[in-house]
């Protein structure tokens, strides 16, 4: 399956209740072969009225955070465990995310990215383990196959505590220093 069939797929997708209320689906955007991809938990209001992820007041900030550590949008790969936008940006659920998992993975498997980095704790539960702890294992790396992984706090929950902005910068450029080295 090539990324345009499956953007197709998912367009259509209707396996869950979340099909019934989106405006759009939010399949990803950027480079198909980027070395390096941001996966978060699910869309919000802005990402389901255009269609692209991290496009809101979240997204601006994860685009100052990417250019302040020399890294072009445009060369990585961002996406959503949910394609389309839980009710009132509720946390997904987990038939939701089961529903959706299968697109995220086909997706993974045509980029083939080195690196995936999980935005918050919701994602990096589902891609790194159950039991993650975002306060304590943020910026930590994990080798899962062929991938370097590891989970940074999500820009949302910047915006709602700007003290772990600090953190976040350091994730970034421990991040942008990482890919200097594939």
């Amino acid at each position: 399956m090539d990324m345009e069939t499956l953007r197709r797929s998912c367009g259509a997708c209707d396996k869950c209740r979340l099909a019934e209320t989106r405006t759009n689906v939010v399949f990803g955007v950027g480079s198909e072969d980027a070395d390096l991809m941001f996966v978060g938990e699910a869309p919000g209001e802005n990402e389901d009225l255009s269609g692209i992820p991290f496009v809101g007041r979240a997204g601006k900030l994860l685009d100052s955070y990417l250019t302040a550590v020399g890294i072009d949008r445009d060369s990585v790969y961002i996406a959503n465990i949910l394609k389309c936008r839980p009710p009132k940006n509720r946390d997904p659920l987990p038939d939701e995310e089961d529903a959706c998992m299968p697109y995220l993975r086909e997706q993974v498997r045509l980029i083939r990215p080195k690196i995936i980095v999980c935005l918050g704790r919701i994602a990096a539960m589902r891609l790194i383990k159950p039991d993650f702890k975002i306060t304590q294992e943020h910026g930590v790396w994990f080798r899962r196959g062929s991938f370097e992984m590891s989970a940074f706090y999500h820009p949302s929950a910047l915006l709602r505590d700007p003290r772990k902005r600090e953190d976040m910068l350091n994730d970034m450029q421990a991040l942008a220093e990482k890919l200097k080295t594939l």
